[in-house]
């Protein structure tokens, strides 16, 4: 029996699901259009996942008090769990183990999972500000010809290109 066996485990470990579901989650928020094409199972199961984090970008917008700073910083660090880790990439000429000598003046590029928490707090976070749920839709696509699977689109709601169509 399945009794208070929540979630589908879509014939992965556990490590390998939830590495699929952050990399899932940076894709959408990262996309350009906001929406990403994927298996329906796929998507029901990304659509809490990605709204936990959409949440708490609303809530660092709502917050009010002294220590706003403090819990902003808070917010960000639980949001990054939810996105693939922001490590730098290092260029090619530098060395793994760099001392106070070897240091670099370049900026290094962030990562997608770094890009994400940002966009998710500068953007999405206000424009969701007083939404109280709901920022993901998925539309059914049909089968796939290679193997018969379903596909959805999940995407953001309202998403500037569907603000720009309505119009």
């Amino acid at each position: 029996m399945r009794h208070l066996k929540a979630h589908r485990k879509l014939g992965r470990t556990t490590e390998h699901r939830m590495s699929m579901l952050r990399n899932m989650a940076t894709s959408l928020i990262n996309a350009d259009k906001e929406h990403i094409v994927t298996t329906i199972q796929k998507a029901k199961e990304l659509r809490p996942y990605v709204e936990k984090a959409i949440t708490l970008a609303r809530k660092a917008e709502n917050l009010t008090g002294d220590d706003v700073p403090i819990k902003k910083v808070h917010l960000r660090r639980q949001a990054a769990k939810y996105f693939h880790a922001g490590n730098r990439n290092f260029k090619k000429d530098q060395s793994r183990f760099r001392g106070a000598k070897g240091e670099s003046k370049e900026p290094i590029e962030r990562t997608a999972g770094v890009k994400a928490v940002q966009r998710l707090f500068d953007e999405l976070g206000v424009r969701y500000k007083d939404r109280n749920g709901g920022y993901t839709r998925i539309i059914r696509l049909g089968r796939r010809s290679g193997d018969n699977a379903e596909m959805a689109v999940i995407e953001l709601v309202d998403n500037p290109y569907e603000l720009a169509a309505k119009s």
